[in-house]
């Protein structure tokens, strides 16, 4: 599709939309005052048992909770792209690509340094090659060295006059004009922004949205555990789960879609078979 007026290099301009998300950026121009919160407890008995057969038959890298949940976004954003929007400068956009960024603690150790990750998914992507990208990206930071948007900011960072830069730094980024090589990796330019608190032992909350970037999406990943739910015959049992919290920016898109959204992501999650198959394969919710 040939780019038009009005369009950005990472995103299209959403055209002929009704008059209210023509009006919520002139009223409430500010992604964080537009947060909408969804917590979700999710059964991952399924996704458990499907991780210790597979990594009885691959070893050597194991596959984790984390990139089925990755892989699982992806898959959700895909088939349900009015996630992949946002607003710049008063307008609405359409992603160009899918992607999910997340920060990587090089040790865990309280003065060790953050690294970031970025994941640009295809159509045709499954679990597999998630799992793949996931463990080249976190090899690279955690062993080799930083990544670009670090090496970006460590460079700016010796710069004079930092609030000309700042303020530079936000018309550029309103008109999705900052250098690639300073947004590579920036998480905040990333269709959905993951942070696994579980992995730190600490149970999910809500991230906050933030005005710079282009980022619509947080998904807050929750300590899995044992815990008794409700199952559908009545019975109560102890199964394993997680909490996830979303954080959205209510302009993209209505309830209505956004919960068709959870429910996808619940079913991708306990039946992860099903993330096996292309991100592009439709589900029936």
């Amino acid at each position: 599709m040939s780019r038009r007026f009005g369009d950005r290099k990472d995103a299209t301009r959403v055209r002929g939309m009704d008059s209210m998300h023509y009006i919520m950026p002139l009223m409430y121009p500010n992604r964080c005052d537009n947060e909408a919160f969804i917590s979700e407890m999710i059964d991952l008995t399924n996704a458990m048992a499907w991780l210790e057969k597979r990594n009885a038959a691959k070893p050597e890298y194991k596959y984790n909770a984390f990139q089925l949940i990755v892989t699982a976004v992806l898959k959700t954003i895909t088939q349900r792209p009015q996630l992949n929007r946002f607003y710049a400068n008063y307008n609405l956009y359409q992603r160009n690509d899918v992607s999910a960024a997340f920060t990587i603690k090089k040790q865990f150790r309280d003065e060790s340094d953050e690294g970031l990750a970025f994941i640009h998914a295809k159509p045709t992507d499954t679990i597999e090659t998630v799992h793949d990208e996931i463990h080249r990206q976190v090899s690279y930071v955690r062993y080799e060295g930083k990544d670009q948007s670090t090496e970006s900011m460590d460079f700016i960072q010796k710069l004079p006059f930092k609030k000309l830069i700042g303020a530079g730094a936000r018309f550029l980024d309103r008109r999705g004009w900052m250098p690639r090589s300073v947004i590579a990796t920036d998480p905040f330019q990333s269709s959905v922004v993951l942070a696994n608190l579980g992995s730190i032992k600490l149970h999910a909350g809500y991230h906050h949205l933030t005005n710079w970037g282009t980022t619509s999406v947080f998904v807050v990943i929750g300590e899995i555990k044992p815990r008794k739910l409700l199952c559908a015959d009545g019975e109560e049992r102890l199964l394993t789960s997680v909490d996830i919290g979303l954080t959205v920016d209510e302009r993209i898109s209505d309830g209505f879609y956004c919960s068709r959204a959870v429910q996808l992501l619940r079913k991708l999650l306990e039946n992860p078979e099903l993330l096996e198959r292309p991100l592009e394969e439709k589900v029936e919710i």
